[in-house]
């Protein structure tokens, strides 16, 4: 059997950070360690820092009823309202947001100040997008995320609008939904003499597109494909969308153990990509599993 990694796959600069934050913290010994919900979606990494003593808060009530610690905000980012009262509990705060994602808050801020009407193109219930969303004004912005929703988006009242992109959005549905929206405004607003004015980031992070991208072009080429991540993973489950596309066999799992029951021997040709917040030791184990133990 061939077996063969995405060019791009695994941590990104982002988790890795944050993840080697939270043990440096754990070896510190400032016990209690804490992070303010999963420092990345992987459960080996959660479960691995629970044995080191580190604990997940969920609630802001929960990080107030502490007795002082560290808390760590995880890669994801919060909102400044959670932020300033995490300061404002007495805990010793260690940032470990992820520059790219803590660079739109600050685009976010900037141009909310400015009067802009901001567009955060992301899933609205995810941990990053929710953290965006706390540094807009809450009265002038929107989350989309798809072309559906660009098109019954109502933006009249705005001449200023503020685009970014959740950081592992997948980038061509971004690219296409802002061509829907420049359309759709450029069709609705032809007659007018002041058409809205749009400032466009992509802020989808470098890595998230090249792991996107290696990730399509190996899954065009394979017999079956295994997508490695965690289970509430979006960037895993992005990729898993991407490969799925190209490869009717795309399979989505967590860990080798996934695999015991596979029939992945009719397969002659089988391509590995990974998540975001998935280790290289998972990578590896499942690399091991495939080639030499089915």
């Amino acid at each position: 059997m061939n077996v063969q990694l995405a060019e791009k796959a695994g941590f990104c600069f982002g988790v890795s950070r944050a993840v080697d934050t939270v043990y440096r913290e754990a070896a510190a010994g400032r016990e209690p360690v804490y992070t303010f919900g999963p420092i990345i979606h992987n459960e080996e990494v959660i479960a691995d820092l629970e044995k080191k003593g580190v604990r997940v808060i969920h609630t802001l009530e929960e990080a107030r009823a502490l007795q002082g610690g560290t808390m760590i905000i995880r890669s994801h980012g919060v909102s400044k309202t959670v932020q300033d009262a995490l300061i404002g509990a007495g805990l010793y705060v260690v940032d470990a947001t992820c520059p790219f994602v803590r660079k739109i808050h600050d685009i976010v801020h900037e141009y909310s100040e400015k009067g802009y009407f901001i567009l955060i193109i992301g899933s609205a219930d995810h941990p990053e997008v929710e953290g965006v969303v706390g540094w807009a004004d809450p009265v002038n912005s929107a989350v989309i995320a798809s072309g559906e929703e660009v098109r019954a988006l109502d933006l009249s009242g705005h001449d200023k609008v503020c685009i970014v992109a959740q950081t592992t959005f997948n980038h061509k549905k971004f690219q296409d939904m802002v061509e829907i929206l420049r359309k759709r405004e450029y069709d609705v607003m032809s007659t007018v003499e002041n058409r809205i004015n749009f400032v466009i980031h992509n802020t989808i992070c470098s890595a998230t597109k090249e792991r996107q991208e290696a990730a399509a072009a190996l899954s065009r080429q394979v017999d079956a494909m295994i997508v490695i991540g965690g289970a509430n993973s979006s960037n895993t489950r992005k990729l898993y969308e991407i490969c799925s596309e190209n490869c009717r066999n795309t399979y989505f799992i967590q860990t080798r153990e996934d695999l015991v029951h596979s029939d992945f021997l009719r397969f002659g040709y089988v391509g590995i990509t990974a998540g975001a917040s998935t280790p290289n030791n998972i990578i590896e184990e499942v690399q091991k599993y495939v080639r030499y133990e089915l």
